[in-house]
């Protein structure tokens, strides 16, 4: 057979492999590699049992479910989260392999269980996996049985808040009660691999030791279209002679189009070793992945042995390129301002937990993307490989971190968190939404960030990844920076808020004036610790009870914090920051419910209006690019009512109109917000209309009045290729209350019931009210006139209706028919992941700079002269906000020169002074001793900015004309542990020192 002819025949073969079910596995002829699913028919039982690993055990009692599965998913917001149940758990699955597979490896791969546990297969201990978070993997294949004869696969997990690892009676500093919500069991999905012997191994270093594929380009060319593209393999030769083979790799495209083939000259792998092969070429026509454009590629790395392709891997993977330099982030060449949420990785939902289908998982980070967030920051634990490959398809950064609570460790703890950030790098290195590695989520040590280093750079050492931590502010080791709460700027290594906006709002309660009548801020008058267990009595909790439209006002201002040095207002700039969290979690909270409500969308991923506010002043990858506005609220009150509406908007100006009628022009603050004072209700309409500085329009909102509720209204929404009767698949539907037009009736609370029939399961929603807040119950009732609830398919197919009643409304009805779920023996090569498609709605990154233009010129410093300590002077500029220069407590000396390194006309003065969160400085600047400023100055989260009396000038002096007043402008605001910041580097001298200025950063602009 000729070279063309040979050519033509492969691609052939591969078109006919990429037509197929993508779950299907690489079908190569002579390709050996299967992925099952392997979350078909296992069986649970709560309780220890110590003969349950046998084989002749009999579990034939047992609860039947399909993985993934935690045994106390019931909990998922109806306990608070230090009350999640534990327990010793078992599970079991019996499962048969044909003849055929006789002679080739078998490998079990757990994507993650909870949290220490004890596997078996056929009644022989296989191994132990008990870091509680990652995946691991087992070599079973000397332990099973072929040619039908059963198998039985044997669990037994322990997810004590008090697991200790068992060779060093060490805890795991991540298995806490505030952060890592405990689904117990296996709540991640579970696969089999069967592999010839003459294989790459999988990413699995827990158990196996083997680090997989590695894909990753070099030398992007973003405007050319075009890169360098590797790929390489751990190859493994567990035959008895050596072996000679060609290692090849094949792109293809989304469209299934073959974009490149690569292949290596013989390679001779020894027996029983190990060889790592590599090859690589330059790829044209790219599309490269981006900010809501999930575009991927299939890479076949293939092993032929004699000519045969006997493994085939595919790796679904993107390319990207990234660089984190000048206190900037870039992504595709363009600078992008980082602006999401920081998620409990848990990512939990009522009634389930986490472990919800891949369809699902894409609704919610989609939902990010679709709200203008680019940055998902989950906390404190890596994510589960199905949120990480959601990311990919959905186009949305991630910030990955390995294990941590709320320090720095050293010991056996330090070398767990090493450990389980190596493995998680190897698992998720060819994920391109991942963007950070976060090796903490607080500050460490510069000998830790430099091992957290040392492994990045061994396992992933060309994937475009930074790695860093919490905090970090002065790191010389660390690629990012950025406080919790705090605004940090650089010129050096981004600085982005790794969380801010601690807030929390329940979605049931719009405002002050509407039904049910929450006034803003009232609920507990005490704080709960769960790290201590202790109560805090007469708090100001009212931060953590608020209504929407508090929690509206307050989302805008803490944003814009962090836009109004954005990249673009000079040389030291933040690279924004993740608003803590997406949706209301299972996890520590401070309000009055038993859950954490500081999401813009509830457990259900419903809105609340600060994800529309999100979604106005996000639109863009640093200024806002599409114009939006968005009133806070409904329209819908008594005749009497007088109230102030909020707008949010990306406009110059915004009028409001009711009816039609002008009320005139809002009032602007945080750039982005617009006040209109006390407006008078009237039935109708409520519109706001934006505008540019020359009154051109630029975008509008519209509410109207909806009138009495006479009907319920459902929407059922599920997976794009069917809801499976596979016993784990969910569908979500929405249920409004509606008036005789169709308009949602926005101040509805109706009790609705629901009757369910057919091949189905309940798992309901949830809502505020009773004890338990409605978990699993079949009535249980809207809010602001709409709520949700889940159902899960059983393993029987068949048409299911789901009816909702309510007194005095028309009643609704939903139907969906369930499809029949192929699998055999315990096996199925569905792997939902693979069967869900990918969203490009924003297109790929845009040419050009993200901002127009500079806003303001920074001004140098060459050098400064102060009343005392005038050796540290410098460290007022250095560019390291954990420095700083401070006179020596008199007044007389309170003063500071700094010389420009030009002349220039000051307009601006932007500093960052110590106790920034409670102390006011009462000061006078000068330019050449021209007296340009004199007041006292604001408290902040970070930065004040001072528009001083524009002058020219060289010198600019500030001087310490009084002494300086103490009082918390963000009082409210509560750390895990109850203890109030201080902001001021927790020096006890500080706070009796009312002589010192005290200056972190001084930055002078024109």
């Amino acid at each position: 057979m000729n070279k063309n002819l040979l050519l033509k025949y492969l691609l052939f073969f591969i078109l006919t492999v990429c037509a197929q079910t993508p779950a299907s596995g690489a079908t190569f002829k002579g390709n050996k590699r299967v992925k099952y699913n392997f979350n078909m028919e296992w069986m649970l039982h709560i309780g220890d049992l110590p003969e349950a690993y046998r084989v002749k055990y009999d579990d034939a009692s047992w609860k039947k479910v399909t993985l993934p599965r935690a045994f106390n998913e019931d909990d998922a917001f109806k306990v608070a989260i230090d009350e999640h149940t534990t327990d010793i758990v078992w599970y079991r699955k019996h499962f048969r392999l044909p003849a055929k597979d006789k002679g080739s490896k078998i490998f079990l791969e757990f994507e993650g269980i909870r949290f220490g546990g004890e596997f078996f297969i056929n009644g022989t201990s296989v191994g132990i996996h008990e870091n509680g978070v990652m995946a691991c993997g087992f070599d079973i294949s000397d332990y099973v049985n072929f040619g039908g004869k059963e198998n039985i696969v044997a669990v037994r997990i322990d997810n004590s808040w008090e697991y200790k690892e068992k060779a060093t009676n060490e805890p795991y500093q991540w298995n806490d009660k505030n952060f890592n919500a405990n689904y117990g069991g296996i709540p991640k999905n579970v696969y089999l691999h069967v592999t010839d012997k003459v294989y790459q191994t999988l990413p699995l270093y827990s158990n196996l030791k083997t680090t997989g594929t590695y894909v990753y380009a070099r030398e992007i060319n973003i405007s050319g279209a075009n890169a360098m593209v590797y790929a390489e393999s751990e190859v493994k030769n567990e035959t008895s002679n050596e072996k000679e083979i060609t290692y090849e790799v094949v792109i293809e495209d989304m469209d299934g189009g073959i974009v490149k083939r690569m292949v290596t000259s013989s390679v001779k792998v020894p027996a029983g070793e190990i060889v790592n092969i590599k090859v690589g070429d330059r790829v044209n026509n790219l599309n490269f992945w981006s900010w809501g454009y999930g575009y991927l590629y299939n890479v076949y790395t293939i092993l032929n042995v004699n000519g045969v392709p006997t493994d085939v891997v595919k790796t679904r993977t993107g390319f990207r390129k990234t660089a984190f330099r000048d206190g900037l982030i870039k992504l595709n060449d363009r600078t992008i301002q980082v602006k999401g949420y920081a998620q409990r990785t848990s990512n939990e939902w009522p009634a389930v937990g986490m472990s919800v289908p891949a369809w699902l998982s894409d609704y919610s980070n989609k939902l990010i993307v679709e709200g203008n967030g680019n940055l998902v920051r989950w906390m404190h634990v890596t994510p589960w490989k199905q949120d990480v490959e959601s990311c990919d398809r959905v186009g949305l950064m991630q910030a990955m971190p390995a294990g941590d609570a709320e320090k720095d460790v050293d010991g056996r703890r330090w070398e767990q968190r090493l450990e389980l950030m190596r493995d998680a790098i190897i698992y998720n290195r060819n994920n391109p939404s991942v963007i950070f590695y976060e090796s903490g989520n607080e500050s460490i040590s510069e000998e830790h960030m430099a091992q957290m280093k040392e492994i990045r750079d061994k396992y992933d050492p060309y994937g475009g990844r930074a790695i860093g931590s919490r905090e970090m502010l002065d790191s010389k080791i660390a690629e990012y920076g950025g406080e919790m709460l705090y605004i940090n700027k650089s010129a050096h290594i981004p600085m982005w808020a790794t969380e801010y906006c601690r807030d929390e709002a329940l979605r049931k309660y719009w405002d002050d004036y509407s039904f049910p009548y929450h006034k803003d801020g009232e609920g507990l008058k005490y704080y709960r610790s769960t790290v201590t267990n202790t109560i805090q009595k007469n708090v100001d909790a009212s931060a953590y009870n608020r209504n929407q439209d508090s929690f509206f006002v307050e989302t805008i201002r803490r944003w814009f914090d962090y836009f109004r040095v954005r990249p673009g207002t000079g040389k030291r700039v933040s690279s924004g920051g993740t608003n803590i969290i997406f949706s209301d979690s299972n996890t520590h909270y401070r309000g009055s419910e038993n859950f954490r409500r500081s999401g813009e969308v509830d457990a259900m991923r419903i809105p609340k209006d600060a994800f529309f506010a999100h979604q106005v002043m996000w639109d863009g990858w640093v200024d806002v690019e599409n114009h939006r506005s968005h009133i806070a609220g409904h329209w819908n009150y008594q005749t009497s009512t007088v109230k102030d509406i909020f707008v949010v908007s990306s406009g110059e100006q915004v009028e409001l109109f009711v009816n039609g009628k002008s009320k005139g022009f809002g009032e602007r603050n945080y750039n982005f917000l617009y006040t209109f004072k006390s407006v008078q209700w009237e039935p109708g309409s409520l519109e706001a209309v934006s505008y540019d500085l020359n009154k051109k329009e630029l975008s509008r909102h519209k509410l109207s009045t909806a009138g009495d509720p006479v009907a319920i209204r459902m929407k059922e929404m599920h997976a794009p290729d069917g809801f499976l009767a596979n016993g784990n698949d969910l569908a979500l539907v929405e249920i409004e209350v509606i008036d005789k037009d169709g308009k949602r009736c926005p101040l509805a609370n109706n009790m609705i019931s629901f009757k369910l029939d057919g091949p189905a399961e309940w798992r309901g929603g949830l809502a505020q009210g009773v004890e338990g807040n409605y978990i699993l119950s079949q009535e249980l009732p809207v809010e602001c006139g709409v709520n949700r609830v889940l159902i899960r398919s059983t393993t029987k197919s068949g048409t299911i209706k789901l009816t909702a009643t309510s007194k005095g409304l028309e009643s609704a009805s939903v139907s969906l028919t369930s499809k029949p779920f192929a699998f055999k023996n315990g096996l199925s090569e569905y792997i939902s992941g693979e069967h869900q498609p990918v969203f490009l709605s924003r297109g790929a990154t845009p040419k050009g700079e993200s901002y127009n233009k500079m806003t303001r010129t920074p001004i140098g410093i060459s050098g400064a002269t102060a009343g005392s300590n005038e050796d540290k002077v410098a460290l007022s500029y250095d560019d390291n906000e954990l420095s700083e220069w401070s006179n020596d407590g008199r007044l007389s000396t309170g003063w500071i020169k700094y010389e420009l390194e030009r002349d220039a006309v000051v307009s601006q003065v932007e500093l960052k002074l110590s106790g920034w969160r409670i102390r006011s400085y009462p000061i006078q600047i000068f330019v050449d001793d021209v007296e340009v400023y004199k007041g006292e100055t604001d408290k902040s989260l970070g930065y004040v900015c001072i528009p001083v009396t524009p002058t020219k000038g060289r010198l600019v002096k500030i001087q310490l004309i009084g002494l300086s007043s103490d009082e918390d402008a963000f009082g409210g605001i509560i750390e895990v542990t109850g203890n109030k910041e201080l902001d001021l580097y927790k020096d006890p001298k500080a706070l009796d020192s009312k002589g010192q200025l005290r200056i972190v950063e001084a930055e002078f602009y024109e």
